[in-house]
């Protein structure tokens, strides 16, 4: 509900799924920026289920990028290592797939053995080194791994377009589609080989597989593919680095009165950090930042835009000309309004330079000559090709259909936030001097009148809210609703920061067999982690290459430590763990065995978001809540007046909240539909269109260059998809109801409830289509009542 103008701050639109791009034969690797799946290599099954060939493995083992048969090594992996790893794996993937070709050439009747079991086992290789260096660069960049990732690249895309485009191996597997035809399949070891061909199937067509081999348009097209790669990059990297250039100090304590002590701590470190690094290369200078003591209360203050010191500000900082300050510079991050003149003068030709909007419009651009080439309308019509939306008008129906119920509700929250600076935030605020709200008060306004309409201060909370015992109680859920326990496993596995845990799964009904692991990096790091919360798979289950324990890395950026204090998260941090754990749970604890549908692999776009935003309701759950709620210093459990307070707080600002979703989806949408990029019209008009529609009490002011930042989908995987959120928000909430129907203080009954949930939705993958999932879940499919209601809008 927060009017914060990021996709990383505070809201579910700041989580992601990052998922293989790797999966060669898959139309998500145009971009190769997700995380592919890691996959142990065993030897190869070549065209005949008869006859086996062992493809030869490089010798250069002492390169920790090829040592694939393992966890990453981090503690080894330098940027060095990429070029010849990558090298080294695409030679040998040339001669691999070469010999494949040529054997599927000479076979009439190809079975499923002989095709995707051994692309999925050439593939993992390139996979594993292509997929830590991509990781690396989201949780531990440097100058030295853009450089190496950057030259890298454009030789990963062609090497995928190859298999993608191959008419050889399209054909194989049609061939193998072509004998299933007519069978219905008996059981689920069937039901996901034949999704997993079909799901091979469609991607190598939206791949360009059906544009002939030497033609202009196939040459165009694998053009398009190669500059998307450069693209989504820059943009992903403009938007770090104008991230990390903001920092704004403050000096007056009346500049901060009220702002809580954790967020002043918060700055203050900034602070001392930001001096440390000024020092550069002089020691004395080091030294003696160092050695200063961190004045908490006292300042000096260091703001950031990084997310937890950007939120913190917009929420609480009572300097109206301050926040405006900060505001703006989030805004126009990587835009034409805050690269420096000189540098855009001087930038080389061809060069891409650090403003987005030239990214922007060459992105959309390209989008829209890629759908043209493979024969559809427009972009989205491309991208709703592989998803469960069915068309454009359909997304659009949804969206209209919550916007009506929560247009009225967000037009009445922002009357009250108005109301109550009108009434006690002094002369500034009147009428005369300030007809409406600015973004930038929004924020600082709306939180005020949260405390106030529920006497509670998010500061209030976060002492109950630490880290580890937050873990404490997100395991306990899990175990007592998916009977499965998680144990501490650091030091079993390299990390690449001190702050990253490493975590085993084990399966209670099984007699504590070892299911799956998990790293989780939890603290944000301005200076070299990118923004936001994510979920990325390290190893996916695969019974071709012999993995039967399944990895997953768990990022967020929440509050780190303080001085003495531990990790003390805001309840929106909480929310975003349990939804980021949702995510990994369905990589986790999926019974598929086939790498392409096995997990997150294979699960409809516009479905993936299901089991993510489904763990978010257990924050209200009360024995939930108390099993983590306990004072840090005490142990004194959340007093229960608070906890009803909190409870109570869940449908407050739900309309703005979900108006502001419904933006972003839908101005997603209009870019890759109706927008033409080569119109008079700009992406900026197209952001105030569609904010004239979905939020048209907050318009956006003449600086708003949000879209400049808007990674989901100009560097990630939510192009013409990030109504995904809200898609899967009506199955989330209609899956949670299940529980509700039981009684949640029915423990047997959601018990229950949590296995049919675990052996389907967490199990089955994208080896069942989701809508099959669900109705297997549920029983019918879902409707949009629980969605209502949850959010007070029924």
């Amino acid at each position: 509900w927060l009017t914060i103008p990021t996709i990383e701050a505070c809201c579910k639109s700041h989580t992601s799924l990052q998922r293989s791009s790797m999966k060669i034969i898959s139309v998500a690797l145009a971009t190769v920026l997700a995380q592919p799946n890691h996959r142990l290599v065993r030897a190869f099954v070549t065209a005949s289920s008869t006859t086996r060939t062992t493809f030869r493995m490089s010798t250069v083992t002492e390169n920790p990028l090829l040592q694939s048969t393992s966890l990453p090594k981090f503690s080894s992996i330098t940027p060095s290592d990429l070029t010849p790893a990558i090298s080294s794996v695409l030679s040998q993937l040339e001669s691999d797939f070469a010999s494949l070709e040529s054997t599927l050439k000479e076979v009439k009747s190809p079975d499923y053995d002989a095709v995707l079991p051994e692309v999925e086992r050439m593939q993992h290789p390139l996979s594993y080194a292509w997929g830590i260096a991509g990781h690396l660069k989201g949780v531990k960049d440097s100058e030295e791994l853009r450089k190496a990732y950057e030259e890298n690249q454009p030789n990963v895309v062609k090497a995928t377009m190859k298999f993608g485009q191959s008419r050889v191996l399209y054909d194989a597997l049609k061939e193998v589609e072509n004998t299933w035809k007519d069978s219905i399949p008996q059981d689920f070891e069937m039901e996901q080989k034949i999704r997993a061909v079909s799901n091979s199937l469609r991607s190598m067509t939206l791949a360009g597989v059906g544009l002939e081999e030497g033609t202009e348009e196939r040459k165009r097209f694998n053009e398009i593919k190669l500059r998307f790669a450069e693209l989504s990059t820059a943009f992903s990297n403009n938007v770090l680095d104008a991230t990390k250039a903001f920092g704004l100090t403050v000096t007056s304590p009346t500049d901060v009165q009220g702002v809580p002590e954790s967020a002043l701590g918060m700055w203050a470190q900034a602070h001392k950090q930001h001096l440390i690094k000024e020092a550069g290369d002089d020691e004395v200078a080091k030294a003696d930042a160092e050695k200063m003591e961190v004045d908490t209360l006292g300042g000096p203050w260091r703001i950031t835009l990084d997310g937890p010191s950007y939120v913190a500000a917009m929420q609480h900082l009572p300097n109206r000309d301050l926040r405006k300050q900060i505001y703006l510079g989030y805004m126009t991050r990587a835009s034409d309004l805050s690269v420096n003149e000189c540098e855009a003068n001087e930038k080389k030709e061809g060069a891409l330079g650090k403003n987005n909007v030239v990214i922007i419009e060459e992105i959309l651009k390209l989008r829209k000559e890629l759908a043209g080439l493979l024969g559809f309308n427009n972009y989205a019509e491309m991208s709703l090709a592989s998803k469960m939306a069915p068309d454009v008008q359909s997304v659009t129906n949804l969206s209209n259909l919550i916007r009506d119920k929560a247009l009225p509700a967000a037009e009445k929250e922002l009357a009250a936030a108005t109301a109550l600076a009108r009434e006690v935030g002094g002369d500034e605020y009147s009428e005369a001097n300030l007809p409406k709200l600015m973004p930038w008060d929004t924020s600082f306004w709306v939180e005020r009148l949260k405390e106030k309409t529920f006497d509670l201060k998010e500061e209030e909370l976060r002492p109950y809210f630490a880290l580890d015992a937050v873990l404490t109680g997100m395991f306990g859920l899990v175990e007592r609703i998916f009977d499965i326990e998680v144990r501490n496993a650091d030091g079993q596995a390299e990390v690449w920061h001190p702050d990253v845990k490493f975590f085993t799964i084990h399966d209670k009904s099984n007699d504590g067999k070892h299911i799956a692991s998990f790293f989780l990096d939890p603290y944000s790091r301005p200076a070299d982690k990118r923004g936001g919360a994510w979920m990325a798979d390290c190893l996916g289950k695969s019974e071709a290459l012999g993995i039967d324990v399944p990895v997953a890395y768990l990022t967020c950026n929440g509050s780190p430590p303080v001085g003495d204090k531990p990790s003390l998260m805001t309840f929106r941090e909480v929310e975003t763990l349990f939804h980021e754990f949702g995510h990994g749970l369905q990589h986790m604890l999926t019974k598929a065995t086939v790498g392409d549908v096995a997990g997150i692999n294979g699960v409809e776009w516009d479905a993936v978001e299901l089991p993510s935003q489904f763990m978010e309701n257990w924050c209200y759950d009360k024995p939930t809540v108390y099993g983590f709620a306990k004072h840090y210093k005490t142990g004194e459990a959340l007093p229960e007046e608070m906890f009803q307070k909190l409870s109570q707080q869940r449908t407050f600002g739900a309309g703005m909240m979900a108006c502001r979703q419904l933006l972003f989806g839908m101005m997603d949408m209009e870019l890759h539909s109706n927008y033409d990029p080569n119109g008079s019209e700009t992406i900026f008009d197209v952001h105030r269109r569609m904010a004239g529609i979905y939020t048209p009490y907050s318009m956006p002011v003449e600086e708003d260059r949000f879209l400049c930042g808007f990674s989901h989908i100009f560097a990630g995987g939510y192009s013409a998809g990030y109504y995904s959120y809200k898609w899967a928000e009506v199955m989330s909430a209609d899956a949670f109801g299940a529980f509700e129907d039981v009684g949640l203080e029915n423990e047997e009954g959601v018990r229950e409830v949590g296995r049919r949930f675990r052996d389907t939705v967490l199990s089955l993958g994208g080896g069942v289509s989701p809508m099959d999932v669900f109705k297997r879940f549920r029983g019918r499919e879902p409707n949009p009542d629980a969605l209502l209601r949850h959010n007070g809008l029924a």
